[in-house]
């Protein structure tokens, strides 16, 4: 069998590039394990007309920046996969894909055994950073089985072409929600369902007020900065432009689903065609469940970016959990910089502690 690895990186996007950069000025031997069958991780499937809420200045890997936009507006979903595409090829970070791992498991000698579909992977230590776009979430409303059209989650919305002329439900009121409302509105009767009345940032307010604001929070504590967060709407340009059109405005969700529409709160019934469910997702950690670490509200416990109930296992860009905004772009670098250091450290300490902490 061959030698383990030092590390192996379960994930191939935004996450596990930030890794690797300073992974390869540790010396320690580290390969990267993708799902994928190119470069981009989860923006390969983000919906045609998608904009980033940042600058390039401000939604850059470390060690180079993105480039800016022609007209220096914000990045659009092919201009980040393209930065994504060159950044590997400059750095040719030692990728295997498409590689899907089945699960991660504890082995012989204080090493981790990540199975895959192309053969097993030793390491002394495991980075998680499968994201979260393989774990769409959409709520449990009553009768969502019974619902006859057309159901679909931004993770696998392209764009509103095959919407055209139809009643369309979008459901959600963060950035996906009002992005995709917003083109949604311009081909088909479209409604805009919120759980509260969205907030609209200012026009000089983006990403990065939003990422800061994030990051305070997580390092300061809830009372640190005021309300808001990712969740607030970024005007970018397709959402002013609906801004300007008059139609982003939104109704409270209605109260269960059937076969032809949904049941609104006063009870009236609408029939509707198609559901874009912008809900969400959940961390996609899955292939760990073998090593017992998954707790019941789906997360797993860390101390920093290290899994307390298991040392070998460290977490990058799945939430500010894991991390000051560390499923961004720049947040994910951010992370990534302090986490290499620190597990570079415990690996080269003589008194690693491998075993399971009691709850």
């Amino acid at each position: 069998m061959a030698e383990p690895f030092d590390v192996v990186i379960v994930g191939g996007g935004q996450a596990a590039l930030a890794a690797s950069y300073f992974l390869r000025r540790t010396g320690l031997t580290y390969v990267i394990l993708d799902n994928g069958t190119q470069a981009g991780g989860a923006w390969v499937h983000g919906w045609d007309s998608l904009h980033l809420f940042s600058p390039a200045s401000y939604s850059s890997l470390p060690g180079w920046p993105m480039p800016d936009t022609p007209d220096g507006s914000y990045p659009t979903r092919d201009e980040v996969l393209d930065y994504l595409y060159r950044y590997e090829a400059r750095y040719a970070p030692p990728i295997h894909r498409p590689v899907s791992v089945d699960r991660v498991e504890r082995a012989e000698g204080k090493l981790l055994n990540v199975r895959t579909n192309t053969g097993d992977f030793l390491s002394r230590a495991v980075i998680g950073a499968t994201g979260t776009w393989s774990a769409p979430f959409i709520p449990d409303v009553a009768g969502h089985d019974l619902f006859g059209g057309t159901q679909l989650h931004s993770s696998h919305y392209r764009n509103a072409a095959p919407f055209a002329g139809r009643r369309v439900l979008v459901v959600g009121g963060g950035n996906s929600g009002a992005q995709i409302l917003a083109e949604m509105s311009l081909v088909a009767q479209a409604t805009w369902v919120t759980l509260h009345d969205p907030v609209f940032l200012p026009d000089d307010v983006d990403g990065r007020v939003l990422f800061e604001r994030a990051t305070a929070r997580v390092l300061g504590g809830p009372s640190a900065m005021p309300a808001g967060g990712f969740g607030d709407i970024v005007m970018v340009p397709p959402v002013r432009a609906a801004m300007e059109r008059g139609v982003l405005h939104a109704v409270r969700p209605f109260v269960r689903m059937t076969a032809t529409g949904v049941v609104w709160p006063d009870g009236r019934e609408e029939a509707i065609d198609a559901i874009i469910w912008c809900t969400g997702f959940r961390p996609a950690l899955s292939a760990f469940a073998p090593l017992d670490v998954i707790e019941p509200d789906g997360l797993i416990r860390v101390n920093g970016q290290q899994a307390v109930r298991e040392p070998r296992l460290w977490l990058l860009g799945y939430g500010s959990w894991c991390g000051p905004a560390c499923a961004t772009l720049l947040g994910a670098g951010r992370v990534a910089r302090s986490m290499v250091r620190q597990l570079a450290a415990w690996l080269a300490s003589p008194t690693q502690d491998v075993r399971l902490t009691k709850n």
